[in-house]
């Protein structure tokens, strides 16, 4: 009977958790113990909100997987913001050859049925935008009929009550610009215009 021939290795099965605070030790270890059970041995996690600007160990975990890898998550509102964001990463994940695996769900993008599941939920966040834009629009014309719409008042107009407050607790323009996030020529324009209300010199 000739040798069997040997089969090609396999990718690694890798793992992502993640909790929105650190109260929430036992949802992490949770999804850690059903990552483990899934085959992974290595596994990223962190203590994160999903609409966190950045999310290290995520770009870490996405940045490790090679091709022939599956990258795993328990669900996939631990992965991602949205359903489009799930999209973009798949779709990036396909760029490198890795599979995605949401557990939950019972996706697997290395089948068919798991490649099926990713389009239909494509044409969902497609429809959902569709709503989310026509509602907009409707709320937009009803304002502009009734006079009440006036657009996006500019973020650091709508921190003026932040900015007056801070300067009169004793910050200075710099300090109250860093903690807002905004521009010290904004805060300087705020003050100027609060104290012109008052009559007095900002």
């Amino acid at each position: 009977m000739p040798p069997t021939k040997p089969t090609a290795p396999q990718g690694h099965l890798v793992g992502y958790a993640r909790t929105s605070t650190t109260d929430q030790k036992a949802g992490l270890a949770a999804q850690q113990r059903d990552l483990l059970a899934a085959g992974c041995l290595k596994i990223f996690h962190e203590e994160l909100s999903s609409v966190a600007t950045k999310r290290p160990q995520l770009d870490a975990a996405l940045e490790y997987v090679r091709d022939g890898d599956t990258f795993i998550v328990t669900k996939p509102d631990r992965l991602a913001r949205s359903t489009l964001d799930l999209l973009q990463i798949a779709k990036g994940l396909e760029g490198k050859g890795v599979a995605l695996r949401i557990l939950s769900l019972d996706l697997n993008t290395s089948t068919p049925t798991g490649k099926l599941m990713l389009t239909v939920l494509g044409g969902i966040a497609a429809f959902e935008r569709d709503l989310m834009l026509e509602r907009q629009r409707e709320g937009i014309a009803k304002a502009q009929a009734e006079g009440k719409y006036k657009g996006r008042a500019p973020t650091a107009r709508r921190q003026a009550a932040d900015v007056l407050r801070l300067r009169a607790e004793g910050l200075t323009a710099d300090a109250v610009a860093s903690q807002l996030g905004i521009g010290r020529a904004s805060v300087f324009r705020i003050l100027k215009a609060g104290a012109a209300a008052k009559g007095q010199t900002p």
